[in-house]
């Protein structure tokens, strides 16, 4: 970790000092606390808006080194739906604004890419949804199209050309989605994935889509830009991703070069959403978003699907930890970081960086309070109610409630 002189900075146990400036690739960032990517609905017209600035440069200004746009869907049918950013020309003037406001706080801007798969609604887009296999998409009632082989190839296009665009636009790093069955994690999965060509069977066969991008993404960027890849440790689902073939999916990434660091996550947003998220399910918040027959559907059945996992602060450390003693590739450790002993034990165990989320949304200037006070505690209570406020502008309605 560099401080301002360029020295390395450590904390007095020998561990990196987590607020001191540090490097990602070519990236050199004012300290090792992400933004994690967390999607904003802000884009009604798939363009940055006022409303997208403004809920980015809160945590630059609360002091984080890098807040990461969400999704930003490499095409059109690769958006969750109609509403998400996805990158062409025509985002260009708006993603400038958006880099240049960002940096005026001293912070860095990261774009995450990805291709929704079979986690995007077809209906919504007016575009078929593609996934490993063809089959029925509950979210769009209709049926996914199994891609192609030229899909795969054009898809794998699309996000070289979108890293390209992030250059153009001023970001300073592109986060690769591999994770939460979105495409490219849904061909990692053995559930989602049983082809028998070339991109099914083997690990090898179901990680070629994403180590095909992966490997575009660098060759178009060089190093111009950070790169990382937000990588499934596991499924959280019977016969989905194992952590050892993510264990061996990181070792291959690792080995080709075309990343910098692995932001470490979990979880199916098809299968299994709350594996990641952990705390309480807001069922009826989420039915209130819908239609009154969905709305009644989700009411009866929610907690098949919403399953509740009780929170504990770094509760994906464990897992995380055998990735950390795997690999030597710099590790981004995200899930119920939210104070400074948190991340100083990340730092003590071998992390580079650790993410943050709901706790930001909760309180944008808690990286700074920390550095104040290291005593701080989030007050974020890992409701989970920010989550169907996707449908609306994403936060914490804890906020709302407080200025009423």
């Amino acid at each position: 970790m560099l401080d301002e002189s360029g020295a390395v900075g450590e904390a007095s146990d020998g561990a990196p000092d987590v607020l001191a400036p540090a490097r990602l690739g070519p990236l050199r960032l004012r300290n090792r606390v992400i933004k994690a990517a967390t999607f904003e609905g802000a884009t009604p017209e798939a363009l940055v808006t006022d409303e997208l600035i403004d809920y980015h440069l809160r945590p630059a200004e609360g002091g984080v080194a890098m807040t990461t746009v969400a999704y930003c869907a490499v095409s059109p049918e690769g958006r969750t739906e109609r509403r998400q950013l996805w990158m062409r020309p025509e985002a260009l003037p708006g993603l400038r604004r958006l880099t240049a406001a960002v940096h005026d706080t001293g912070a860095a801007v990261c774009a995450q890419l990805g291709h929704a798969g079979p986690v995007a609604d077809g209906r919504s887009n007016g575009l078929p949804a593609l996934a490993p296999m063809a089959g029925f998409n509950p979210l769009s009632m209709r049926r996914n199209k199994a891609a192609t082989a030229d899909d795969i190839t054009r898809v794998i296009g699309a996000h070289a050309e979108a890293a390209v665009l992030a250059a153009e636009a001023g970001f300073d790093a592109v986060e690769i989605h591999l994770g939460h069955n979105y495409l490219a994690s849904a061909f990692l999965s053995p559930r989602l994935n049983r082809r028998t060509d070339a991109f099914g069977g083997s690990l090898r066969a179901r990680a070629a889509v994403a180590m095909g991008i992966t490997r575009a993404v660098r060759d178009a960027l060089g190093d111009r830009l950070a790169i990382t890849a937000k990588l499934n440790m596991k499924d959280g689902a019977p016969g989905g991703l194992t952590l050892d073939d993510s264990l061996q999916v990181a070792r291959w990434l690792e080995a080709d070069g075309s990343v910098d660091a692995l932001e470490l996550t979990a979880g199916s947003s098809q299968l299994n959403p709350m594996y990641l998220f952990r705390g309480d399910a807001p069922i009826a918040e989420f039915a209130a978003n819908f239609p009154l027959p969905q709305r009644l559907g989700i009411r009866a059945l929610g907690r098949t699907f919403f399953r509740t996992y009780p929170y504990q602060p770094l509760y994906l450390l464990d897992a995380a930890r055998q990735f950390r003693a795997a690999l030597r590739l710099p590790l981004i450790l995200l899930g119920g970081v939210t104070d400074r002993q948190g991340m100083d034990r990340a730092m003590a165990e071998g992390f580079d960086f650790v993410a943050m989320a709901r706790a930001l949304l909760r309180e944008p200037d808690l990286l700074h309070r920390i550095g104040r006070d290291s005593a701080t505690r989030s007050a974020c209570i890992h409701c989970n109610r920010c989550m169907p406020t996707i449908y609306t502008g994403t936060h914490c309605p804890l906020i709302d409630e407080q200025e009423r």
